[in-house]
């Protein structure tokens, strides 16, 4: 049993450098990009804040099986629940450290969506899939960055017709860009209410938005008055953009590590229950400890390794710059928020790429690297079959030798 319970942590751990390693640097990503701030403080600050999400804000009881993609019912072995669990998390694991490799941005949940799918199909048969779950997954390999694309698009063309593409650029910036900066932090205030807080009430979500677009809009009204580091006007213009860009990073960051913190310590507080008291439903405590421990390994993977991901959605598919670098965070905090609400299936991954991508297609097709994004899309699509092919393989064994 303690050999079980070694093993499940060391896996566990290395599912969650993967997500340090592959998703926690697309919320740095664009901020390192446009150079707001540079790789070094991206990987510091985004390991913080990621730590702080996790135990702080992680969610204290979490599904055991992920997004309901398999029929607990059919499972009734605590056996299968252990084993299964560690060889979700184990191909989950390698999938995310390959796309790390290649600088390709997956996402997390998908690989170990995949990865319970994989386990779930080779214990089972396709009866213990719900497979209309399974299909709103791959909805969500189109809706995502379709929808990012899009208010990418329109957010960074308003801008620059707002501002950028005037005879006063920077007299533009003092007029609209306190109403960019309020209405950004309305979006950031609901979602953090909403998905980090985990609270259900949309009135109070709402509210919590007044209160942080109020905050910020008095602030960048006062500072507008007295800021112009730059004889360059389009310079100064994107000076503004950058004080604010950096905020929002830091948000995705501590958002990220709150969220999706439960990608790994769900199968890992799986184990840990059904080791320690048998297979006792699929909604399980989650002790603080392991939130922590997760949190540790998310900040050691964006650390160590986020530097390859982060490139590649910060400079290879298309160059930024600070306003359109605030497009793309405000476009993906829009798209999580009004999908999460409406029942969307959903990928911030996806969404920031599609973001990129949208900001990248307002200056022309030219302005987007095609041989990176075709790369990007082909991972998207294999991930869930790799992590579930991966996961039958390493559920075999593990039956077997364990």
């Amino acid at each position: 049993m303690e050999f079980l319970i070694v093993l499940t942590l060391l896996i566990g751990f290395f599912m969650t450098w993967g997500i340090g390693a592959n998703d926690t640097a697309n919320s740095m990503s664009t901020a390192v990009g446009a150079k707001a701030i540079t790789p070094m403080q991206a990987v510091v600050i985004a390991a913080i804040l990621e730590f702080t999400g996790s135990y702080f804000f992680g969610k204290h009881v979490t599904e055991t099986i992920r997004k309901g993609i398999i029929n607990p019912q059919v499972i009734n072995n605590a056996t299968v629940v252990i084993y299964g669990s560690l060889a979700a998390l184990l191909s989950a694991g390698v999938w995310l450290l390959i796309a790390s490799y290649y600088g390709l941005p997956v996402s997390t949940t998908h690989s170990i969506i995949g990865g319970i799918v994989g386990y779930g199909l080779i214990y089972a048969g396709p009866k213990i899939v719900n497979w209309h779950k399974l299909f709103y997954v791959v909805l969500s390999w189109i809706v995502s960055p379709i929808l990012g694309g899009l208010v990418g698009f329109a957010v960074f063309w308003l801008i620059r017709y707002s501002i950028l593409n005037t005879d006063k650029p920077f007299e533009n910036a003092k007029k609209w860009a306190p109403f960019w900066i309020s209405l950004a932090f309305f979006i950031v205030g609901m979602t953090f209410y909403i998905k980090t807080v985990h609270g259900k009430d949309i009135l109070k979500a709402g509210l919590f938005g007044i209160a942080f677009a109020t905050v910020a809009f008095l602030v960048s009204k006062i500072w507008m008055h007295v800021h112009k580091d730059s004889a360059d006007e389009y310079r100064a213009v994107e000076n503004i953009f950058k004080r604010v860009q950096v905020l929002t990073s830091c948000y995705v960051a501590l958002a990220h590590g709150a969220n999706d913190v439960a990608n790994a310590i769900g199968p890992v507080a799986a184990v840990y229950t059904a080791i320690k008291g048998g297979l006792s439903g699929f909604m399980v405590p989650v002790p603080k400890w392991i939130l922590a421990y997760g949190g540790i390994g998310i900040a050691v993977g964006v650390t160590t390794y986020g530097y390859r991901v982060m490139r590649t959605v910060g400079s290879r598919i298309t160059e930024l710059t600070n306003t359109r670098g605030f497009s793309i965070d405000f476009a993906a905090a829009s798209v999580v928020l009004v999908a999460s609400r409406l029942g969307l299936p959903i990928s911030t991954t996806h969404t920031v790429v599609g973001a990129v991508v949208g900001v990248g297609l307002a200056r022309g097709l030219n302005a987007i690297n095609k041989g990176v994004l075709r790369d990007i899309v082909i991972s998207w699509f294999v991930t869930v079959p790799v992590a579930a092919i991966m996961a039958a393989v390493f559920f075999k064994i593990f039956m077997h030798i364990l």
